[in-house]
């Protein structure tokens, strides 16, 4: 061990002033000290509250937020759940119509009359023509400036389509039965905008809310040819007159549906899609013949112009079927544009045109007679100049000495004194005499609808023999006061042409199914009217009319062909005022005369350009038709000689 002490230590005391600084004496301020280097200085704390109240508020405020959720989910999926759903349901699926093929038209031998090609309804979706969706104001405007051209509308229509009153319409209609000519010209004008619009960010495609449903159009290709028998459709796709709306069940077949998803108006193809097909419209094949209703139709227009007439007709029959060869109207329309169609001419007058037939109607005063055997082809009629009969004074069409004629020269010369003398025979008495003609008129179809059951057809006029007034008593013989249309006078010639037998009219043959199976037409109705006997010498007493040159039907001849044929000239009662004024002017006959085969009849009706005797104006036409369908129908003459009946005797 070392003999050294240990070192002591040194407890610190103050630390000495330095050198001219004073040692703090009692009471003195002690010196701040500073602080040690590298340690820190305590922060002033600022003591805080409780957090439980805060941590409540938020609590209740997140309870009260869930407790809205909670209601409002309940609501939605359970109190209207199914409302919800069928809204949703709705604005995501759309169902469109998908229209059937309309059924065609023919003639006899399978010549296309009405057909249908392949349209479109261009249809838009207004919501997608908004602001919100092209980010512009005038959306509706620019779509409507670039589609008014292409659709032949006016601009101001479109845009009241495409900006609607009901902001949540999703479908209107532009326009029914476009060309695919024209849904492809606004298909690349919407096109164009596309890719525009995908380069220049301030394009806005404003077609893109414009879609297209398939279609059809209705086309006849024969243009105004039996347009008065075919009749249009209309912007709906109904039959709007003719066979198109008589027969437009038929025709139209039956729409199908299509329900498919669709988004922004465009298909979603894996959501899937159901459909109902639609079902095609029949075929209808008719009874006439397009050659012989195009010679018909010519013939009738060319002599209604000549005339300057109101109008005309002309119906082509088959004698021992009863089907109609030719219904042809003048003046007539073109069902392809109806916008420039005369409102007056949408019509088939031959059927639905009541007026007085004048003296082509004596044939059945004449069949009367003949029938009852109170007179013969040759039985002596004495016809003064004039014959006074109730309240009038009765004459014929031309003045004349007195005629001793036949029965077969009254009809040949078409007397009207003659016939009130011949009819007044059928009984004791003019009132049972009106009855027995009243009763053989009701057989020949007068008063009655002839059978076709044509939209718009009339049945004529004929009262009641108990209703004829005192005049009507001698007028009704030779075709005054009672009515009737065409198409009921030239089944009269029919009938006597088919040995007595009125056979009703047809038009159509029969129609053919969309399976493919053709469906004839249920056979007319036959009604025995006079016998055959009657009916064979009312025959040879039509044949004087054309062939006597005592007759008044002589330009009605046709060479190598016996004809029966008889005039008419009626005064005409003016649908306007209800007063006669002008005439009307017929034709009616068929031939071979001694075996029968055509029916032609021909009216003019308020000839005012040259001659208005029918024998002038429609027997020429008779003629031209009839030569044309006898040809047409490859009818040979019989090469018989005719009976050649007297016109007069010798007193």
């Amino acid at each position: 061990m070392s003999d050294r002490e240990p070192p002591r230590r040194r407890v610190p005391g103050p630390a000495r002033p330095a050198a001219g600084q004073r040692r703090p004496g009692p009471g003195a301020r002690p010196a701040a000290r500073r602080p040690a280097t590298g340690r820190p200085v305590a922060p002033n704390l600022l003591k805080l509250g409780s957090p439980r109240p805060r941590l409540r508020m938020v609590a209740l405020a997140l309870t009260l937020v869930l407790i809205a959720f909670v209601v409002r989910l309940l609501q939605v999926q359970a109190v209207d759940a199914s409302t919800y759903a069928a809204k949703a349901e709705q604005n995501r699926y759309v169902v469109h119509t998908l229209a059937a093929e309309r059924g065609g038209i023919t003639d006899r031998n399978g010549v296309t009359l009405a057909t249908s090609v392949d349209a479109y309804d261009l249809t838009a979706d207004p919501t997608m023509f908004t602001r919100a969706q092209l980010k512009i104001d005038d959306g509706p405007e620019q779509a409507a400036a670039l589609l008014a051209p292409i659709l032949g509308q006016d601009q101001a229509t479109l845009v009241k389509k495409l900006r609607p009153a009901n902001k949540k319409l999703r479908y209107v209609l532009l326009a029914r039965r476009q060309t695919p000519q024209v849904w492809t010209q606004i298909k690349d004008l919407r096109n164009a905008l596309t890719q525009k619009a995908a380069t220049d960010p301030r394009t806005a495609n404003v077609l893109a809310g414009v879609f297209a449903d398939p279609s059809s159009k209705r086309v006849y290709p024969n243009g105004d040819l039996a347009a008065g028998i075919l009749g249009w459709v209309n912007d709906t796709g109904q039959g709007g007159g003719g066979v198109e709306q008589e027969l437009n069940k038929e025709l139209a077949g039956k729409n199908g549906k299509i329900r498919y998803a669709q988004s922004g108006g465009r298909l979603i193809p894996t959501a899937g899609s159901a459909e109902t097909p639609a079902v095609p419209g029949s075929d209808v094949e008719l009874t006439i013949d397009r050659d012989i209703q195009w010679a018909a139709q010519n013939a009738i227009s060319e002599q209604v112009k000549k005339s300057g007439a109101d109008r005309g007709y002309v119906i082509v029959q088959d004698t021992r079927t009863g089907e109609i060869l030719a219904m042809a109207n003048s003046p007539g329309f073109d069902p392809n544009d109806l916008s420039k169609a005369d409102p007056n001419a949408l019509h088939n007058w031959a059927v639905e045109d009541a007026y007085e037939p004048g003296s082509t109607a004596k044939i059945m005063s004449m069949a009367a007679v003949l029938q009852e055997n109170v007179a013969t082809p040759l039985t002596h009629v004495v016809v003064p100049n004039r014959l006074h009969r109730g309240d009038r004074l009765f004459k014929d069409d031309i003045d004349h000495a007195t005629w001793d004629l036949t029965l077969n020269g009254v009809l040949a010369k078409s007397s009207n004194i003659g016939t009130i003398l011949a009819t007044g025979q059928l009984g004791k008495t003019q009132t049972q005499a009106n009855k027995v003609l009243y009763s053989y008129l009701r057989k020949f179809g007068i008063g009655s609808y002839s059978g076709l059951d044509f939209p718009g057809e009339t049945k004529g006029i004929l009262a009641p023999p108990d209703k004829w007034s005192t005049s009507q008593q001698y007028t009704i013989p030779f075709g005054q006061g009672v009515s009737l249309n065409a198409m009921q006078a030239a089944s009269v010639y029919s009938t006597i042409a088919n040995g007595g037998v009125r056979v009703e009219p047809t038009l159509v043959r029969g129609a053919k199914g969309a399976d493919g199976r053709f469906t004839p037409t249920a056979k007319p109705q036959k009604t025995r009217v006079v016998s055959a006997k009657t009916a064979k010498t009312l025959a040879q007493m039509l044949e004087s009319v054309v062939d006597d040159q005592e007759g008044t039907g002589t330009k009605a001849r046709i060479p190598g062909y016996r004809v029966a044929g008889k005039t008419g000239t009626a005064n005409r009662v003016d649908p306007a005022t209800g007063k006669y004024r002008g005439y009307t002017s017929s034709f009616a006959g068929f031939a071979p005369a001694d075996n029968p085969r055509v029916t032609v009849y021909c009216a003019i009706q308020n000839a005012t350009k040259g001659s208005y005797f029918g024998g002038q104006i429609c027997g020429p036409i008779f003629k031209e038709v009839m030569e044309f369908a006898l040809k047409t129908l490859q009818v040979p003459p019989t090469g018989a000689k005719p009976a050649a009946l007297p016109v007069t005797f010798t007193p």
